[in-house]
């Protein structure tokens, strides 16, 4: 395991990890007025790993999410997906680009006014323009299979749970097939059952659709669940990473408050 305090960032993934970054952020800065949220971050995201990005609220790990995917723009520093640099697109390449990417928002992000096959169609209809009704009805069956929710297609998401809202939520951002899926705090809000339940989905995903996937999250059953590899971060900076195994026996009292 690596720590900031030396000032060295691993290059190499863990282990049965393969060796190509799929997205590589190089020393990311964004701050807002005074407040300098995120300081020199540099992370890499393995092709076909979860990578959990921990760390207290207050850290930078949402801030740090969102620059990946441009919906705020770094002070500094780069980000490079599939080996582009994002910040060097212009706005129809970046809209290319987030088409491979899933984003699995805190709140889930579903349309209220729809119901959850239109919910599911929209992004397939915007997206996948090709796509014959047949295929699409193809589709919107296949992802609630795989979220378990076969039975919720015809609802409006004011009748779902907030478990059942995050699956759901799960499933428009698989459908459209992503390379590289952004799940911020998945788990945050969620019941402990419900929260193992969307751990698992997170797990089913990587396998099911070959995905690479980064977890923002603070929650520690849910980076156990999940993580091949962990970056900690801390008042915003790389404090370490490595393998869950490492973290779990440091003895760094940072880290232990964590794994206790």
């Amino acid at each position: 395991m690596t720590n900031s305090q030396e000032n060295i960032i691993s290059d190499k993934p863990s282990v049965n990890t393969p060796s190509e970054a799929i997205l590589e952020v190089i020393n990311l800065k964004k701050g807002f007025g005074k407040q300098e949220v995120l300081k020199n971050i540099s992370l890499k995201l393995f092709n076909g790993e979860n990578l959990v990005v921990l760390g207290k609220s207050g850290s930078g790990k949402s801030v740090l999410i969102k620059c990946i995917v441009r919906l705020l723009t770094p002070d500094s520093g780069t980000v490079d997906i599939t080996g582009s640099r994002m910040g060097s697109l212009n706005k129809i390449e970046l809209a290319e680009m987030r088409k491979k990417i899933g984003f699995l928002f805190q709140s889930g992000a579903l349309y209220d006014s729809m119901t959850v096959r239109q919910n599911l169609e929209f992004p397939l209809r915007r997206i996948k323009k090709d796509l014959s009704e047949k295929e699409i009805n193809e589709k919107v069956k296949e992802v609630l299979e795989n979220v378990g929710l076969s039975d919720a297609v015809n609802k409006m998401p004011s009748q779902l749970s907030g478990g059942m809202r995050k699956r759901i939520s799960l499933a428009r951002t698989i459908i459209v097939d992503p390379l590289i899926m952004l799940y911020d705090e998945p788990t945050t809000g969620l019941d402990p059952a419900t929260s193992d339940e969307i751990s698992t989905l997170i797990n089913d995903v990587r396998k099911k659709y070959k995905t690479s996937s980064l977890i923002i999250t603070h929650d520690m059953k849910c980076t156990r669940n999940t993580a091949d590899r962990i970056v900690m971060l801390h008042e915003g900076e790389v404090y370490a990473e490595g393998k869950p195994e490492e973290f779990e026996v440091s003895d760094d009292p940072l880290i232990k408050s964590f794994f206790r």
